[in-house]
């Protein structure tokens, strides 16, 4: 049997969020690694997928009949390119559908690092109410208002996260060759600098580009040594955009205030990730997430339903595909 459209993601997931696939196309359900997978998408039309999970190798669709790829979120870093360049299929994402719920993310979690909130609730169940009290207090800890944010990419995400600290009373500088929208970035009044001013003069530092060549490890041990003392780093961009083993370094020394991470270099992080090998005060600065931080009901159900109806106008109506990234 044939389908139009072989979607690697479960249908309960459309499901929980309220949304309908298609019924003018004919859909299957898959793994990745389903045996028979392959063979249906040599023949089939179109792939839903998630934007997180394991790199596809490019044999998925290099014999296959495919017009369509599309991802249910923001990064096409699971596709082999050139294989699908080759084959002539359309990529396509939906680009701003979480941005709510990563803005809401990101400052929420520099709220909890500078705070300490999270740290004070192992502390206080471990029976040391007085003495972690006694030292919020001495260190005299900062809520958002009136620190400067530096947001790193401002695509439609990056610009999102840069307007919800502008909301809570911060300065922001970005670094972006070529942001998205110019005015709504001055509307903000947020200021373009270098990436080394940026990291040397923010108090958070929040992370939004997406994992290209250009991008890989761009935040190391030479960006981190320049950070603030005592700064925040969020990290909900991609995995491999930060040297794990720079940063778990400089939350060891005290260095940097705490990290909130949501991306890995390896998803799920292995056993041996210098990050989950912090003890002491070091394990206490950081905050993990499992890659959810553009996940909500409500983000989820805009994601689904943005991309079905792309896939059914290209599948049954021959329109040109939306937000096509190659």
């Amino acid at each position: 049997m044939t389908y139009d459209v072989i979607c690697l993601r479960p249908e309960t997931d459309f499901v929980r969020a309220g949304v309908t696939p298609p019924a003018t196309l004919k859909i299957a359900y898959r793994s990745h690694d389903d045996a028979d997978t392959p063979a249906l998408v040599a023949s089939a039309r179109g792939v839903v997928m998630a934007a997180m999970g394991p790199r596809l190798p490019g044999s998925l669709f290099e014999k296959s009949t495919v017009k369509i790829v599309q991802i249910t979120g923001a990064g096409v870093d699971r596709l082999d390119d050139a294989v699908l360049k080759r084959l002539g299929a359309a990529v396509c994402n939906v680009p701003g559908g979480s941005n709510a719920a990563v803005a809401d993310y990101a400052v929420t979690s520099a709220s909890v690092l500078l705070r300490r909130f999270a740290w004070a609730d192992r502390k206080i169940r471990a029976g040391n109410y007085v003495k972690f009290r006694g030292r919020m207090m001495a260190d005299n800890l900062s809520g958002l208002d009136g620190l400067t944010v530096g947001v790193v990419g401002l695509g439609t995400i990056g610009l999102a996260v840069a307007r919800a600290y502008h909301q809570r009373g911060c300065t922001i500088l970005y670094f972006d060759p070529a942001p998205r929208d110019k005015a709504a970035v001055d509307a903000i009044g947020a200021k373009a600098v270098p990436l080394e001013e940026l990291l040397r003069a923010c108090d958070v530092v929040s992370l939004h580009v997406p994992l290209t060549p250009a991008t890989r490890g761009m935040i190391g041990e030479t960006q981190l040594a320049v950070m603030k003392p005592g700064a925040v780093l969020i990290q909900a961009a991609r995995g491999g955009v930060v040297d794990e083993a720079a940063l778990a370094r400089h939350l060891a020394s005290g260095h940097l205030g705490g990290a909130a991470v949501d991306v890995y270099s390896q998803e799920p992080p292995a056993a041996d990730n210098p990050l989950l090998a912090l003890k002491g005060d070091g394990a206490e600065r950081l905050l993990f997430t499992p890659h959810v931080a553009g996940v909500t009901r409500q983000a989820s159900a805009v994601l689904f339903k943005t991309a079905w109806d792309n896939v059914e106008a290209v599948l049954t109506k021959g329109a040109e595909p939306l937000n096509r990234v190659y």
